[in-house]
């Protein structure tokens, strides 16, 4: 399906527009609930702000006894943590049901059963959140008939989208259609639920190839776009009637629509949309038998979705066009990066969704690809019959094979111990056992020196200008030396040299690279932005010559990889 608009959250129709308060937190106690309510929306973006506002809601809730206000009190918590923990905004919610069961009001408990469904279904727990989704509705059709059909426009989002119940969905949209039709669905209340379930009617449609049909409601939904100057939806209908006319193999006429639609998709940052019109001008370039402009298209879907890390069924066809087409063109390399990139996708939509059978039937058994499995099974039957020999190459293959993953699979959980040692360092080794490969470095040169030691006040004293040499980050200067360093200390190099070998447990040139990687550790860790950098930029921030210096004195120190390490932190979020 092209990407629908979110389902419609109830924030907006559930909060008011107020006089902003200028109000402190410190006074609220005379503040009105309303006022409370506004000085939270007005820090948006503050996370700190807002939870103290949202406390002092549930605080005054509590001393007047409210329920319904203790479940808005909560309700603005679960708002904090909608995107980023799911879960303890499910809690928060199931506080909101709970207090405003004993005291319902137009909005609640029905909101947030239908917001804790929704959280439910991006967790792929469909049945949850089905069942979360029918409590909205008993509760709505109580209170609130407007928000009830609300309700029902996310369930066929969720069975059209997620479950594959196509029919099923368009059912629940032309309920919703036939509602929306008898109110003003023009004005600024309607207009937007209705041209949503305008769109997913036409899309439901395209689904079931009905492409007339399909027509129909992009041309309705287009021309009530148009009327609300709802600009958003115009894009999307235009879009969506281009996908309609490549299933009807009106490649031109589909190209004229994408194209119409593409440029403002991307200038409105619809990236979603921008991969479906990218996809279908794949699709329409291979009906017109333009396989070089089929492939950038196609491209540029991938490159979409290595930043989204999202993808449907519905789009995933392009992979096996260019499989099929760097394999006729020889190119290796390129069918190898396909292929797996197509596997790890294909792993990840086995997950998410259930109908993903129906899917692979239609867009994946290609009669290529089935020519190819069919002939790739001859092949191996006949080496089987002829060569007993052959078949020993392929035990030892596959024992080879799997003690590589083995190996593989050994070395990645040692990096992940490795990576979560430096996030959580264990005690600090004694400094009378240096790392090994700094022992024999540091041997030759106490053998080297002469037998007398320091004086303790000058090595006191050179500690002290070390420490201060540490706090001020002066280790991160490129072109730093032990003969600069001496000399900023007021020391010579011998003592320098001899006060870190037996103080610090390395040499001086170790003692540097350890502490430019402890820095980038923390940098990395505090500012997201430099993981974005590449790998040299890395090392002109943290006083490396060069990239491989960096990585070089990384591995040396933690045995992984900054960009090993970079990734696992990105994972983390």
């Amino acid at each position: 399906m092209i990407y629908l608009q979110p389902i419609k959250t109830v924030f907006l129709v559930l909060f008011p527009l107020f006089l902003w308060s200028q109000s402190p937190i410190t006074k609220h106690s005379s503040l009105s609930y309303d006022s409370i309510d506004n000085n939270y929306f007005k820090e948006e973006g503050n996370y700190q702000k807002q939870l103290a506002w949202a406390n002092v809601y549930i605080k005054k809730a509590q001393k007047d006894k409210k329920s319904i206000r203790k479940a808005r009190g909560y309700y603005l918590l679960a708002i904090l943590y909608y995107t980023d923990q799911p879960l303890k905004a499910i809690q928060y919610l199931d506080s909101v049901i709970k207090y405003s069961k004993i005291e319902p009001n137009k909005f609640f408990p029905a909101a947030a059963y239908c917001e804790k469904a929704d959280l439910l279904v991006k967790q792929r727990k469909f049945d949850q959140a089905l069942r979360n989704f029918n409590l909205a509705e008993q509760a709505a059709l109580k209170t609130n008939i407007d928000y009830y059909y609300v309700v029902r426009n996310a369930i066929g989002t969720t069975k059209s989208e997620e479950l594959g119940e196509v029919s099923e969905a368009l059912k629940l949209y032309q309920e919703c259609f036939n509602y929306y039709r008898s109110k003003d669905y023009r004005g600024d209340y309607y207009s937007g639920d209705y041209q949503n379930i305008i769109f997913g009617l036409a899309d439901c449609y395209k689904a079931l190839k009905k492409s007339d049909s399909t027509t129909f409601y992009n041309t309705l939904g287009y021309k009530e776009a148009s009327i609300t100057k709802n600009k958003e939806y115009q894009l999307l209908f235009t879009l969506n009637e281009g996908a309609n006319q490549v299933d009807k193999r009106n490649y031109s006429v589909a190209l004229d629509s994408i194209n119409k639609a593409l440029p403002d998709l991307i200038k409105i940052k619809n990236t979603g949309n921008v991969l479906a019109s990218y996809y279908y001008s794949g699709k329409a370039h291979v009906g017109l038998g333009n396989k070089s402009k089929a492939v950038q298209n196609f491209i540029k879907v991938d490159s979409i979705y290595k930043i989204r890390k999202r993808i449907t069924p519905e789009f995933v066809s392009g992979y096996s066009y260019l499989i099929d087409y760097y394999k006729k063109t020889g190119d290796k390399e390129k069918q190898l990066q396909y292929i797996t990139k197509f596997m790890s996708i294909d792993s990840v939509l086995q997950r998410n969704y259930k109908h993903l059978n129906k899917v692979l039937l239609k867009e994946y058994d290609t009669p290529h690809l089935f020519a190819e499995k069919e002939n790739l099974i001859q092949s191996l039957k006949k080496k089987q019959t002829t060569s007993y020999v052959g078949i020993l190459v392929l035990v030892l293959l596959v024992i080879a094979i799997g003690s590589f993953g083995y190996y593989q699979y050994y070395l990645k959980k040692q990096y992940r111990k490795r990576f979560y040692a430096i996030l959580r360092p264990a005690p600090i080794e004694s400094i009378n056992n240096p790392k090994n490969d700094d022992i024999k470095i540091i041997a030759k040169e106490i053998i080297a020196e002469e037998q007398s030691r320091i004086p303790s006040e000058i090595v006191k004293q050179l500690l002290e200008k070390l420490a201060l040499f540490e706090k001020e980050d002066a280790f991160l200067e490129k072109t730093i030396t032990i003969q600069k360093t001496a000399v900023k200390l007021n020391t010579n190099t011998k003592y320098l040299s001899k006060v870190i070998n037996e103080n610090k447990g390395k040499t001086f040139v170790s003692y540097i690279n350890d502490l430019r990687v402890e820095y980038a550790i923390t940098q990395l860790q505090v500012q997201p932005k430099l993981r974005n950098f590449t790998m040299q930029a890395l090392a002109n921030e943290f006083g490396f010559n060069s990239a491989e210096s960096f990585s070089s004195a990384f591995y040396k120190k933690h045995k992984i990889k900054p960009t090993y390490f970079i990734k696992e932190l990105e994972n983390l979020k």
